[in-house]
């Protein structure tokens, strides 16, 4: 028993010894482990963010446009009406301007008409629009060459080659006035016009519109515009002397040019239609004249020309009621003028509708300009025509607007209404 406690308290020891001895190898281990070369797991740093520095701005490339300029007086005596233009095409070109037509204005008046189709021309313009007046045409075409130039002027005599005239024509006024008055019965037609080519232009147009009618043309007087000689063109037109002798020596004339009361009725005039180929202002400056050489008011149907349509105080003119004139129709011109008003704050020139419709002309053929090449001008001479603020309009052969025009009566409105395409026109 004494051994086996001996060997028993022997053999802890030894197993105490060798725990002991494992835990200080295992520390001896660890230190040694601790202490070797081999490199421990290093976990990699991220690497610094790239800094990509934003891109400068790039402006876009601009888009190919086609140059069209637009040439009208914005300074001098005719600057209200040149803005007026300007300001109207510039409507038409915010409300269906294509984005391939680049619009540029340019002064006539400032440095004259030939300089600012020079510019013009230099930056590339490939269409001219415009000038207004029928010098500056005659300038500009100097300096065009074959670039097409739609002239808002009225002189049929500067169209040709590769100028179109826009502006609204006499001829063309008086034609449809005096078709009208034959239609209604009239026979018998006078004429008052103006001295100058205006009024030159329009006595030609007249007799021709009277015969093409089968009407008869009885007298065509000139005059000038002073009161004095108004008069006296009225006194010629009215044959009042010839009627004075027929009506015998009662008849006479005061001081003051009125016909003294008669003892004889002066016999009837010799037309039934007296066209005053002028103003409003002149139109109803005849009537009393007519009163005093024994033509009463409504005893004669009165005629007058586009120019009418510019004054609108003429539709409660002293004396005018029920005469009859033709212009383009005026209810689109109206909305246009309305809007117009809203926009720039002032009434506009009734001329301004030609810049509003020369955009609507070139916006309508813009698909069929290539880029970069010269206005295809047989475009301009379509026989179907256009159509725009004045209604329909197309260039002939020979380069003039020719329009659909309404008659107007003055007092009562339009009593017969402008074609709406060329086809019925025809």
């Amino acid at each position: 028993m004494a051994i086996m406690g001996c060997r028993a308290r022997a053999v802890q020891p030894l197993f105490g010894r060798i725990a002991r001895a494992g835990a200080v190898a295992s520390l001896v281990v660890m230190a040694a482990c601790s202490n070797r070369s081999v490199p421990r797991p290093v976990t990699a740093a991220p690497p610094p963010p790239v800094v990509i520095a934003p891109s400068k701005p790039v402006a876009p490339p601009q888009a190919a446009q086609n140059r069209v300029a637009l040439l009208v007086p914005l300074t001098g005596s005719n600057a209200a009406v040149g803005q007026s233009i300007a300001n109207a095409a510039n409507m038409a070109l915010l409300d269906v301007g294509d984005s391939r037509i680049n619009l540029r204005i340019y002064d006539t008046a400032s440095a004259g008409a030939a300089a600012a189709a020079t510019k013009a021309t230099g930056e590339g313009a490939r269409l001219i629009l415009g000038p207004l007046l029928a010098a500056d045409v005659r300038a500009v075409q100097g300096v065009a060459g074959d670039i097409p130039v739609v002239s808002f002027s009225n002189d049929a005599a500067l169209a040709g080659d590769d100028t179109f005239v826009m502006g609204f024509q006499p001829g063309q006024s008086i034609a449809r006035v005096v078709g009208y008055a034959r239609s209604r019965g009239i026979e018998r037609f006078a004429a008052l016009v103006p001295a100058g080519v205006y009024g030159q232009r329009a006595a030609t147009a007249f007799v021709r519109a009277v015969e093409a009618n089968g009407g008869k043309a009885v007298a065509v007087t000139t005059y000038t515009r002073e009161p004095t000689k108004l008069l006296a063109a009225v006194r010629t037109v009215t044959a009042f002397d010839a009627r004075k002798a027929a009506a015998g020596r009662s008849a006479s004339l005061r001081p003051d040019g009125s016909v003294v009361a008669l003892a004889a009725k002066l016999p009837p005039v010799g037309f039934q239609a007296l066209l005053i180929a002028d103003s409003g202002a002149v139109a109803s400056a005849v009537v009393p004249a007519l009163v005093q050489f024994g033509v009463p008011v409504g005893s004669v149907q009165l005629l007058g020309t586009e120019l009418w349509n510019n004054e609108p105080a003429i539709r409660t003119a002293r004396g005018l009621h029920g005469a009859l004139f033709a212009s383009v129709a005026d209810e689109k011109f109206g909305q246009l003028a309305g809007r117009y008003r809203g926009k720039y704050g002032s009434t506009p020139s009734r001329l301004a509708s030609l810049g509003y419709d020369a955009v609507l002309l070139v916006n309508s053929v813009a698909g069929r300009w290539p880029l970069g090449q010269p206005f295809p001008r047989a475009l301009l001479t379509a026989p179907d025509g256009y159509s725009g603020i004045d209604g329909v309009f197309r260039f002939g052969t020979g380069g003039v607007a020719e329009r659909g025009l309404e008659v107007q009566q003055v007092g009562t409105g339009t009593v017969a209404p402008a074609p709406r395409s060329f086809r019925a026109a025809n």
